[in-house]
C-alpha cells in the first residue's frame, strides 16, 4: 500500500488555512490541522467529509506550553510539509503611531514570533527532502510595499520573514525547501470582501508551488503565481 503524502499545517480552522487543508484533502493528501478551539470549528466540519484522512489537534500559536505540549504529542509523527499560517490582522484603521501598545503586541506575537517558536519545535517533524512553508504576505515586502497600508501588519509580517531568514539560516545544513508564500490579497473574513481574489483563485495555485518546491533546498519568498517576492 502506497503511503499518503501528509501536511502538518498551523492555523487551519478558517480562511486561508482551512481552504488549504480542504485542497491538500481533495488532492489525496493526509491533513493534520491545529486550532485553537476543541470543537466546533469549520475544521471540525471538514472532518465530517474527510474523517479517514483529517486529524485535528488543539494549539494557540501565542502560548509556547501548548507548541511544546503539541510538540510531544507528535513525537512519533512526520510530515512531508509543515505550513505555518496562523496569524491575525487588526487596527487597519490605524497607523502603528495610533495603535495600542497591547495590539502592536499582539500583532508580533501571533504573526512573528508565535510561528518561528512552532517552527523551530515542529521543524524536526518534516524530513530532510520536505517542505517547510509560513505564510507571508506582499506587504511584507519592504521593496514594493510602498503604499504604507496596514503598517502594523506588515511590520510584523516583515518581522516574520526576518525570523524565518534567521531560521533557515540556523539550518542550512538541511536539504529542506523553506518557503515564504504570499497569497495575494484574498476575500477571507481577514482579508476582507474587498480582496482582489476568490479564495478558489490563490489557495490551489498556493499548493501548486508550495509542492512544487519539494526536493529544492533552500529559503525562497514567493507568491501564490511563482514569482519570486523582493525583501
Amino acid at each position: 500500500m502506497v503511503s499518503r503524502p501528509s501536511i502538518l499545517i498551523i492555523g487551519a480552522s478558517r480562511g486561508l488555512g482551512l481552504a488549504m487543508a480542504e485542497e491538500f484533502l481533495s488532492r489525496g493528501w493526509r491533513v493534520l490541522g491545529t486550532v485553537r478551539k476543541s470543537a466546533g470549528t469549520k475544521l471540525h466540519r471538514l472532518r465530517e467529509r474527510f474523517s479517514e484522512k483529517l486529524e485535528i489537534e488543539t494549539l494557540d500559536i501565542t502560548e509556547t506550553r501548548q507548541i511544546a505540549d503539541l510538540r510531544r504529542r507528535l513525537c512519533n509523527s512526520h510530515f512531508d510539509l509543515l505550513f505555518v499560517n496562523a496569524g491575525i490582522l487588526t487596527d487597519t484603521e490605524h497607523t502603528v503611531a495610533q495603535a495600542s501598545t497591547e495590539r502592536f503586541n499582539s500583532l508580533m506575537v501571533t504573526n512573528a514570533l508565535g510561528p518561528l517558536r512552532a517552527l523551530e519545535a515542529l521543524q524536526d517533524l518534516v524530513p530532510d527532502n520536505g517542505t517547510i512553508a509560513v505564510m507571508s504576505s506582499g506587504l511584507a515586502s519592504i521593496t514594493e510595499n510602498t503604499d504604507g497600508v496596514w503598517d502594523g501588519y506588515s511590520a510584523s509580517k516583515a518581522a516574520l520573514n526576518m525570523l524565518v531568514r534567521g531560521f533557515a539560516s540556523r539550518h542550512s545544513d538541511s536539504n529542506r525547501a523553506v518557503i515564504l508564500m504570499a497569497p495575494g490579497w484574498v476575500r477571507t473574513d481577514m482579508g476582507g470582501p474587498e480582496a482582489d481574489l476568490d479564495v478558489h483563485e490563490s489557495i490551489p495555485r498556493v499548493v501548486d508551488i508550495v509542492t512544487s518546491q519539494i526536493g529544492k533546498p533552500g529559503l525562497r519568498f514567493l507568491d501564490y503565481t511563482g514569482r519570486t517576492v523582493a525583501w
